[in-house]
């Protein structure tokens, strides 16, 4: 370990590297539970998705250990399954084999993008205010769905668009008793904070009728069959306008996400290069890209790389060790499944609240003094959660930007590729109206 890893040169130990990687895995192991019901809202059996989510994580996570050798763990992205389940087959009414689809062409053309060192020419054309209010705008889509998963915000017809549900009971009650507690485990600064209230939270609804144990319920049992999402590919709608659409957004989501979170996570390591460039970058976008390709054939969405593993580093942990030790727990996790799929959408609704939460930090970055800039931001923000698509506050954030930029004459902030994405998504929206 130590001469395949270099630990001492990276002045560690197997010890504070092993600890890091549990923990790196109790920070971002709410994934095993949250992914499994949000895809289930596809259509996709829980079960399935559960050991897909495991497998990927595991494989992924493997791939940036004994590859990039960084101390960095992937697994199916948050907001990249809202978008699957709720935008593309909810919204858009398509199946989740056709999202599946969308997922393994992204990996493939990741693959491909990233042996042509294109990647950062592409996040170079999208402008730096709507890279920060996507993720801002997806945080507020993710904190809604957990809210109306829980029943805290309902839809009434024949009344306001958006209420208060029912908080005195059932699910409403059991969520709202699980955010106190998950934040208070934050504002502690616990580790595992997400994962733990999810377990304290499940456990109260026990007694409150929202959590149900089946009689003979077993702790340790064999994963479930990947046989219900197994290789599920449509290929018969893979040149059709909606599949770009669908397509670009993965793509778009996920580049920006995961070359944030390897910068983020490096220069809190202090692993940055002199002139600021993350160690085996390429090597580290790999390991995403291969992810998302083996997470769409076994069944689940686009695997990333996770912000919390930002809590291993600062456990100490700075070598692919780390992450190797997080890759074993969630191979191990696959032994535990009917634990995972135990918990109900009221335990879950608490960690869907505060990702949001997690995601909404760019907001003070963004410039709001230029209104060129501001505007654009400002509707991709809130088109997320109000049209319910991640994908309509992309385009309609593109558009206005691209417009404003004109109208104004700041054509020298264009880049070039922004013009041809506005003009396809224009392009979008009057097919859709014909």
């Amino acid at each position: 370990m130590e001469k395949y890893f270099k630990l001492k040169e990276h002045n560690t130990t197997v010890k504070t590297e092993i600890i890091a990687g549990i923990t790196t895995f109790m920070t971002m192991a709410y994934i095993l539970i949250v992914n499994p019901q949000i895809l289930g809202e596809a259509g996709m059996d829980t079960g399935a998705v559960f050991t897909a989510t495991a497998l990927s994580a595991f494989i992924a996570t493997l791939v940036m250990a004994l590859y990039a050798k960084l101390p960095f763990a992937l697994a199916p992205g948050m907001g990249l399954n809202a978008f699957f389940a709720y935008s593309v087959c909810i919204g858009l009414g398509k199946s989740w084999q056709f999202a599946l689809t969308a997922v393994f062409l992204e990996g493939i053309i990741f693959i491909v993008l990233t042996f042509l060192n294109v990647r950062e020419a592409i996040i170079n054309s999208i402008p730096m205010n709507l890279k920060k209010a996507i993720s801002v705008g997806i945080g507020l889509f993710i904190a809604l769905i957990g809210l109306s998963n829980a029943g805290i915000i309902v839809h009434e017809p024949d009344s306001t668009i958006l209420q208060l549900g029912n908080i005195t009971s059932g699910g409403g009650l059991v969520a709202l008793i699980g955010l106190v507690i998950t934040g208070i485990l934050l504002a502690k600064k616990v580790k595992g904070a997400l994962l733990i209230g999810i377990i304290i939270t499940t456990v109260i609804g026990i007694p409150m009728g929202v959590t149900t144990v089946s009689e003979g319920f077993k702790f340790f049992s064999a994963p479930p069959s990947l046989a219900p999402t197994f290789f599920q590919f449509d290929f018969s709608q893979i040149f059709t306008f909606d599949m770009f659409v669908v397509l670009f957004t993965f793509l778009f989501v996920d580049m920006f996400d995961t070359v944030g979170t390897l910068i983020g996570v490096s220069t809190k390591a202090g692993m940055l290069s002199k002139d600021g460039k993350v160690p085996n970058a390429k090597k580290a976008l790999l390991a995403d890209s291969i992810g998302t390709t083996v997470g769409a054939i076994f069944g689940t969405s686009t695997v990333t790389t996770y912000v919390e593993s930002s809590s291993g580093v600062a456990e100490g942990g700075r070598t692919g060790l780390t992450s190797l030790s997080t890759a074993v727990m969630f191979g191990l996790a696959l032994l535990f499944s009917n634990v995972f799929l135990l918990v109900p959408s009221a335990a879950t609704s608490p960690a869907l609240i505060l990702v949001g939460l997690f995601m909404m930090s760019p907001v003070k970055d963004i410039d709001f003094e230029d209104y060129t800039e501001a505007i654009p931001a400002f509707i991709t923000i809130i088109f997320m959660p109000f049209a319910y698509s991640i994908s309509e506050g992309i385009v309609f954030g593109i558009i206005s930007y691209v417009l404003l930029k004109m109208i104004t004459g700041k054509f020298k902030d264009i880049h070039p590729l922004t013009y041809v994405i506005a003009i396809l998504f224009v392009l979008k929206i009057i097919i859709g109206t014909i």
